[in-house]
């Protein structure tokens, strides 16, 4: 029988910097335990109770999911909204961050300022960008209507009608989309131009050079876009919160007739505006496990179809 190999003991030199370790790293880890591990510890426990922060607190078990699933129809209505978002708005944001990463990769004159147009707007501050996507796409005075109106086009109520407030969102999505756009640019800079020459050599044209040769090898890029794009999707709260609030006047969150209620304010809404604590907890609780399984089912997947160099096979 083989004998189990015994740790060995730190020597001073060792248990002194082990220490000096330690003490470097303990701001992250109290930090860590005060603003992070604690808070996740009490929201799991308050989605089992009633709790409104000021009253009593009692434990309800799997009521606040229950009702949350089974029940709630503004919850469901949140829920829509998001899907749709991530659904529509995310394959679209890959889209066009690909195609306009194709664009700005051509060797054209003037191609860097071309480039810092297009990516800009990431690194604005989205509340501002907001205010302004507000403005830009008003019913009344707006100016994308008034080159509609101008153009003898149909000027639809953008922001004041549920059916055009989501895609008016989408377009903003997509504005601001420069982020999509660097990582797919990155990633065609490392495609090698033996390939093409190659393909071109066996009569590949330029839309079979791009589907065969530059799709798959920018992947990888796409599996990363799609991963935080998705992640991010679910998440969506600031321009839909200044969009809703400066259109209403300030009067109600999430309007036009409850279309810009996503998923996180509709989570706020339920722990500030109605200080429904143990109720807002179950639901940030299951919007982590939603998004901890299409993370995982996105991770399975993308063995069929993400390519990364240096791989064998």
């Amino acid at each position: 029988m083989r004998e189990r190999p015994r740790l060995r003991r730190l020597s001073k030199n060792g248990r002194r910097d082990l220490g000096a370790g330690l003490l470097f790293s303990l701001p992250f880890i109290i930090g860590f335990l005060a603003f992070t591990l604690y808070p996740m510890l009490a929201s799991l426990t308050y989605s089992f109770q009633h709790y409104n922060g000021m009253d009593e607190q009692w434990w309800v078990g799997l009521r606040n999911y229950v009702y949350l699933i089974q029940s709630d129809d503004a919850f469901h209505g949140a829920v829509y909204n998001t899907a749709y978002m991530v659904i529509i708005g995310v394959p679209l944001t890959l889209l066009v961050g690909f195609g306009t990463a194709v664009l700005l990769n051509l060797p054209v004159r003037g191609q860097a300022l071309y480039r810092s147009a297009m990516v800009l707007p990431a690194f604005l501050p989205l509340v501002p960008i907001a205010m302004l996507w507000n403005w830009m796409f008003s019913a009344d005075n707006g100016i994308v209507n008034l080159v509609l109106g101008w153009m003898r086009l149909p000027q639809p109520g953008w922001l004041i009608d549920p059916s055009w407030s989501r895609p008016t969102l989408i377009l903003l999505n997509l504005w601001t989309g420069g982020t999509v756009t660097i990582i797919y640019l990155a990633a065609l800079q490392d495609v090698p131009e033996a390939l093409y020459e190659a393909a071109s050599l066996d009569g590949a044209g330029w839309w079979s050079r791009l589907r065969h040769v530059t799709i798959p090898l920018v992947s990888s890029a796409t599996f990363f876009n799609l991963i935080t794009g998705t992640v991010a999707m679910f998440q969506l709260f600031a321009p839909a919160y200044v969009i809703s609030l400066d259109t209403n006047n300030n009067v109600a969150v999430g309007a036009p007739q409850g279309s810009l209620v996503f998923y996180l304010i509709y989570l706020w809404q339920q722990a500030f505006a109605d200080a429904r604590i143990g109720y807002a907890s179950a639901v940030a609780w299951l919007l982590f496990l939603v998004i901890m399984v299409i993370t995982a089912l996105l991770f399975v997947g993308a063995r069929r179809w993400v390519y990364y160099a240096g791989e064998a096979g």
